[in-house]
């Protein structure tokens, strides 16, 4: 498969509160046509910033002041607003998390989808209500032709986040970023996307970056993984290796912290949740060595001293840990 996206270095500096720091570091990530990457981490790990780096729409107070982000032969990084407005939505499609607020309340829905091709695609009025119909037909929102005049209010949180899927979908971008897509959902509803997004991704094959915290549906959604601590990336795995044999300390603690259903003779033993001790360092106040090292049941005084970097291993795997769950002898 093609490359879509390719992701050096990137550093994105914060100047608030009078403190600067940098919020994501030296993050190296690639995309090809057709693969959903997973991008994990607690809250505050860096991953919607790089979203939101990608996407340029960083808040006043950050700007990328290292890397580069090759999209289409472009680096984004150094594309003006003009430049990257007519990329953002027509070439990269961006799913929030939250449906109500990215849809404007007082706009019928359909007429908010229309704009999206009016603007990139110079449809006129009947050819976009057609295509919106076709759109809310794709992301499976029933009768296409009378929810078109629904306002937000009027639909349900499932049917408004199709609806916020069709607008990023509207242009059939190469790119399709989904921040937390399924977290102010029920856990129903979140079924339902899940497996929207699973038949979209056959149908239209678009790469695909999936925000999110929450490793069931990385399990049921990725092809790749990559896991932020701290600003950076930790570990980056094929997903299946990943879940079979995770390598740094962090990725193994949250698998570990998933709650397991247990059936037949063991069903009355249930298994205890493992936390993560501790909490993630502010990125204004990291420790000199491994960020995680303070939390990290196998850190050493290299770990507290000395930053590993992103080391490569067996099966295209990599990991920042002088300590990984593997002998070093298998690393490349």
């Amino acid at each position: 498969m093609s490359r879509v996206l390719d992701i050096e270095g990137l550093t994105v500096g914060f100047e608030t509160g009078g403190r600067r720091f940098d919020a994501v570091r030296e993050v190296d990530l690639a995309l090809d046509g057709g693969e959903v990457l997973a991008l994990v981490g607690e809250s505050g790990s860096g991953k919607s910033v790089t979203a939101l780096a990608v996407m340029g729409l960083l808040p006043e107070v950050a700007e990328i002041t290292a890397g580069t982000i090759r999209f289409e032969d472009r680096d984004l990084a150094r594309l003006g607003e003009a430049e990257m407005a007519a990329v953002r939505g027509a070439r990269i499609g961006l799913i929030f998390q939250e449906p109500m607020t990215s849809l404007n309340p007082t706009m019928r829905v359909g007429p908010q989808v229309a704009e999206v091709l009016r603007l990139h695609k110079r449809a006129g009025a009947a050819a976009a209500r057609r295509a919106v119909e076709e759109l809310f037909a794709l992301v499976r929102i029933p009768d296409p032709a009378a929810r078109y005049d629904d306002f937000p209010h009027q639909m349900s949180g499932g049917m408004r986040q199709r609806v916020v899927i069709a607008l990023a979908l509207a242009c059939r971008p190469a790119l399709l970023i989904a921040d937390e897509p399924t977290t102010a959902l029920d856990v129903t509803t979140q079924a339902q996307i899940l497996e929207l997004f699973r038949d979209l991704q056959r149908e239209i094959g678009q790469a695909t970056i999936l925000i999110t915290h929450d490793l069931a549906v990385v399990a049921e959604t990725a092809h790749r993984v990559a896991v932020m601590y701290a600003g950076r990336i930790v570990e980056e795995s094929a997903s299946e290796a990943l879940f079979a044999g995770a390598l740094h300390p962090y990725t193994r603690g949250l698998l570990r912290s998933i709650p397991v259903v247990r059936t037949g003779p063991a069903a009355g033993h249930p298994r205890r949740l493992v936390e993560i001790p501790g909490t993630v360092p502010p990125p204004w106040d990291l420790p000199q060595g491994c960020a995680f090292a303070p939390r990290c049941p196998r850190a050493s005084a290299r770990c507290r001293a000395e930053r590993p970097p992103l080391m490569p291993f067996d099966g295209g795997r990599r990991a920042a840990c002088w300590h990984p769950h593997v002998e070093r002898e298998d690393a490349a």
